[in-house]
């Protein structure tokens, strides 16, 4: 029984190297009837368009410096573009992955009752949690605040830590608490 061939679904055209391109297009050029000649030539042989210009100026065709430029410029801005969209894709994907236990009801599902409801936090308390930590982030950015019941925090850079002088406790005594940066949860 004879080998079958390795055939590729590709046309040949497309999977030419540099030297076939250059020899194929000789005999291509003056049949193509289309207005840019660029164009044609970057999807006849499937290369990009400044390869084409490239190519085509070997082959003794000649093109603005302002063309050129432009064709650079939106290659660069395509793949700006391009690694914008897989990074937001990615972080959709991420965000999707922390919430595989949610729904359009619930952002985190905790369980489930014996009657098959679900409960956890909805999205609203979702939202009012990530607004809460944004206070809390901005407060720490002052020196001093004023907290509920007369609790005040006071970062300190220098010491790189965080003290909360309370005087609302039980039996009304005033304490002072010391917490590392290292040891807070955010």
């Amino acid at each position: 029984m004879a080998k079958k061939k390795n055939k590729s679904n590709t046309p040949r055209r497309k999977r030419m190297k540099r030297s076939s391109r250059l020899q194929a297009a000789k005999h291509w050029i003056p049949k193509y009837n289309g207005k840019n000649l660029v164009s044609g030539y970057s999807n006849y042989f499937a290369v990009d368009k400044l390869c084409a210009v490239k190519e085509l100026e070997m082959l003794g065709h000649t093109f603005s410096d302002k063309y050129k430029q432009e064709l650079k410029d939106n290659m660069i801005r395509r793949q700006v573009n391009k690694e914008r969209r897989r990074t937001e894709h990615r972080k959709r994907e991420l965000e999707m992955d922390l919430f595989e236990e949610s729904d359009e009801t619930f952002a985190f599902i905790a369980g489930y009752t014996s009657g098959g409801a679900s409960y956890g936090i909805t999205w609203e308390e979702w939202g009012d949690i990530e607004k809460g930590e944004e206070d809390l982030e901005s407060s720490f950015e002052e020196d001093e605040v004023e907290g509920e019941n007369g609790v005040n925090v006071v970062r300190d850079e220098e010491k790189n830590n965080v003290q909360i002088k309370e005087g609302a406790f039980s039996n009304n005594q005033k304490s002072v608490i010391e917490i590392e940066e290292d040891d807070l949860p955010f």
